[in-house]
């Protein structure tokens, strides 16, 4: 059984774990890069969320955690937050990504956030899909060889 919750500082070693599970490719999506192993500082800085401008819900399952979605807002456009959502490959296709952006959203839209928003890979179709399956009024443009997502949370 998969359940989801807030992030805590104590899932640093849990996180660490999850990603030595990711592929390269899921590693390259969510981070842009070839992150060849999680810093401890990162690790800090992902656990540790004031769960207003930052927030982040894992899914979990049998004391792992096989997802993460996260926000994070600016102090000064608290209206607009950016998402970040990756889930373990074994568990991908299988609605954790899409159950875990639907709480956040929720969470998100308790704390004045109005829209999300998140820079893509230009061929994550993956991604680009859940944006629209979340919400028909998804916007995706092209932008410097990447996809921007805005997607409103009110709609």
């Amino acid at each position: 059984m998969v359940t989801v919750r807030p992030i805590r500082p104590d899932d640093e070693d849990r996180l660490a774990r999850m990603f030595w599970r990711l592929s390269p490719d899921t590693v390259y999506r969510r981070f842009f890069s070839p992150v060849k192993a999680p810093r401890a500082s990162v690790l800090r800085h992902l656990a540790n969320v004031d769960h207003d401008l930052r927030e982040a819900l894992v899914a979990e399952t049998d004391g792992e955690i096989i997802g993460v979605a996260r926000y994070d807002c600016s102090p000064g456009d608290r209206a607009h937050a950016e998402v970040a959502v990756v889930v373990e490959d074994a568990w991908q296709r299988r609605g954790v990504a899409s159950t875990l952006l639907r709480g956040l959203g929720e969470t998100a839209k308790g704390h004045g956030v109005e829209a999300f928003t998140a820079t893509m890979l230009g061929d994550n179709q993956p991604a680009a899909r859940l944006a629209r399956a979340l919400s028909r009024h998804a916007e995706l443009r092209w932008a410097d060889g990447g996809m921007e997502m805005t997607t409103p949370l009110s709609a």
